[in-house]
Formats: structure tokens, sequence, C-alpha cells
């Protein structure tokens, strides 16, 4: 069984010259997932109080308590990886209102689906520099349209430079959760994400074991490409429908229901360290949107030696479950606190979020109680 996963000591989280620290004992224990530690993701940021992937949002996440930051990265014409949450920009910044851009609208194929607007890889990092951040879904987070137009879109070096500084001043590390948005549609245009991935990871010093980094995808084949080249934990995203888009591409017949069965779950095992599954494959909802019985998908995936992070834990009762709804009104708070206590009565390792300060008092009020 393959294992890039190690315990990192509270002596060593001292050591903030860099993201990671070196790593004390080969445990896959503490700081990535298992054990009495319970991690923590800032997905996107912290998404639910600023536009997402901005260094606000980031900067933010840590400052609330987050065990990791999640930049998105996708790439620039001139193959500079910068964080968004897709190749399509139109809905997270204002290069509509550019008129100098206005011929770089267009429709591409994007795994599949027709998509129109602006693609990262149309423009050039200088390009995109001269763009402002907004808030992708406006309806549901009014607050964070407050800050439209304040921020840049960042490149994975500043994300990763950011970390650095507040693992300085926070006095604890803040570790990088990037994930490869997309590697097929970029490498069948001549812009792969995964080489520019390991350069920057070794030009920091965090392509090492211990290092306090994991790398995440939703699709197969990249993972398995960056098994031997990354000396730090990979996670294999899936989805509640569907399928990886290489295997769609391929004509691999498999899915992410597949993936995740007992047998499935030994193949990821074989070159990834966890799954990042969707929530409703962990505790599924009923038609009225209510919780169900949990499936065993965290026990299988523990038997496999993986790790489990599930995505997204959100404030808003339009993505809560029923059971933790406060009122009928979308935009509004529901119990986030309750739908965190069932998710991890599961035994999930951790959890993506776009509410960390929740998350962390969540955990803070658990570890008091016991």
């Amino acid at each position: 069984m393959r294992s890039k996963l190690l315990h990192v000591t509270v002596a060593a989280a001292a050591a903030l010259t860099l993201v990671g620290a070196s790593p004390a004992n080969a445990d896959r224990s503490s700081d990535h997932g298992h054990g009495e530690h319970f991690t923590v993701i800032g997905h996107r940021g912290a998404a639910g109080y600023r536009p997402e992937h901005t260094l606000a949002s980031y900067e933010l996440a840590a400052r609330m308590g987050a065990d990791y930051i999640e930049p998105d990265l996708v790439t620039t014409k001139d193959g500079v990886l910068v964080a968004r949450h897709e190749p399509e920009i139109g809905g997270t910044t204002d290069v509509a209102e550019h008129p100098e851009f206005a011929g770089r609208k267009t429709t591409k194929s994007l795994d599949g689906v027709a998509t129109t607007g602006w693609f990262t890889e149309d423009f050039t990092l200088a390009e995109l520099k001269t763009l402002r951040a907004r808030e992708r879904i406006p309806d549901i987070r009014q607050h964070n349209t407050i800050f439209d137009g304040r921020y840049r879109i960042p490149t994975f070096q500043e994300v990763i430079d950011l970390a650095k500084r507040l693992s300085r001043e926070l006095h604890r590390q803040i570790g990088i959760y990037p994930e490869t948005k997309h590697p097929t549609y970029f490498r069948k245009q001549g812009l792969a994400l995964e080489p520019k991935l390991v350069s920057i990871l070794n030009k920091n010093g965090l392509n090492r074991r211990g290092a306090k980094v994991f790398v995440q995808s939703f699709e197969v084949s990249n993972l398995k490409e960056l098994d031997p080249e990354l000396n730090v934990p990979l996670v294999q995203l899936t989805g509640a429908t569907g399928a990886p888009f290489d295997f769609v591409d391929t004509g691999d017949p498999r899915t992410y229901a597949d993936m995740t069965t007992p047998a499935g779950l030994r193949d990821v095992a074989r070159y990834a360290d966890g799954i990042g599954p969707d929530k409703n494959q962990i505790i599924p909802r009923d038609a009225a949107g209510f919780l169900t019985e949990p499936t065993t998908l965290v026990r299988d995936a523990h038997r496999a030696g993986l790790i489990v992070h599930p995505y997204t834990f959100r404030a808003e009762n339009t993505f809560l479950p029923a059971d933790f709804r406060s009122s009928a009104v979308p935009n509004e708070y529901g119990d986030l606190f309750a739908e965190i206590a069932a998710f991890r009565a599961t035994g999930i390792d951790g959890l993506f979020t776009d509410n960390t300060d929740i998350a962390i008092a969540q955990r803070d009020e658990r570890l008091a109680a016991a």
C-alpha cells in the first residue's frame, strides 16, 4: 500500500521557514486526518465571506483557523498557474466590462459541455492582472458583493507566498491543497497543468514527504502520472453522479460510483492517499432533502487505507440538508454546526468548508467536551 502521509509534530510545526515542516514519524495519524486531529480545509479560501479564490479569501480562512487553503488551478496563455474555480471567468471577474477583451468571448467544449465566455488560457498573466474578482453567487452571498472589484486573480506562487507569510505570522503551519482543474481539457490545448505544478512545488521546497500539501483532482490519469513525481499525498475527488472526464474521453465505462465500491477504493489506494467525496455519497438525502442513513463509504475507504475529506460544507439554507435549514429563505443561515456533527459521526477525517470559523468552532467545542 502506497502512502505519502506523515505525522507532523508540534515541534515541526514551529519550523515555519516553509509551509511544510520536516516529518517526525512515518505515521498516517494527526495532521493529515486520522487520529485526534480533524482537518479543516478552507474551500476556495473563506468563500462564505469573500469572493472565492482571492488572496483576501485565503487569508481570512487562515486567520479563522483553517489547516489548509484550497486553490483551484488553471493556466494562462503564457503558462502561469492561477487560482480560479473554472477556466471560464465571465462569472468570477469583471472581464465583461473590459471592451478591449470583448473579442475574446467565445464558446468552447469544456469537458463535453458547450460553454460560452472568456477563458484564462486566452489571456496572458499580465492581461489577467488587469481584471478584478467578483462574487460567483451574488444572489446567495450578497454580502460578498461589497468586495467586488477589490482583488486581483492570484497566481499559485502568490498563494504559496501568502501561506508562508501567514505561517510565520500566526505561528502555525498553513497548508495548501491545490486542485488541478480540467486537466484533460488543458492538456489537449498543449497547456498541461501537471508539469507546472510539480515545478512550483519543487521550487518552493514543498515536494517532499511531510510538507503540508495535498494535491487533488476529479480525474484519474493525471493523479497516476503525478504519483511518481510528487512526494506529497494525492486525493481522488469523486462526485455523487457521473464519471471522471478522462474516463469519458477515452471510453472507459467506469463511474464515480464504481470507484467508491470497496474494490474501487482499493484501486484508488494504489495511486492516492485519500478521497474527497461529495458529502451526499456519505449521507444521502431523500426526495425532500432530509438526510437518510449513512453509506459504508467512510468505513470502506479507511479499510483501503484512504483518508476521507468530503465537500462542501456551507452555512446557507440552500446548501444544507432540510434537517438543518432555518427557513425557506435560501440565503439565510441554517445550522451548519449540526450538519458537521452529523458527518463527523461517520468518521470522516476532515472536510472542505466555505465557513472556516464555524467548522473550527465545532471542532473546538467537540475537543472541549471530550
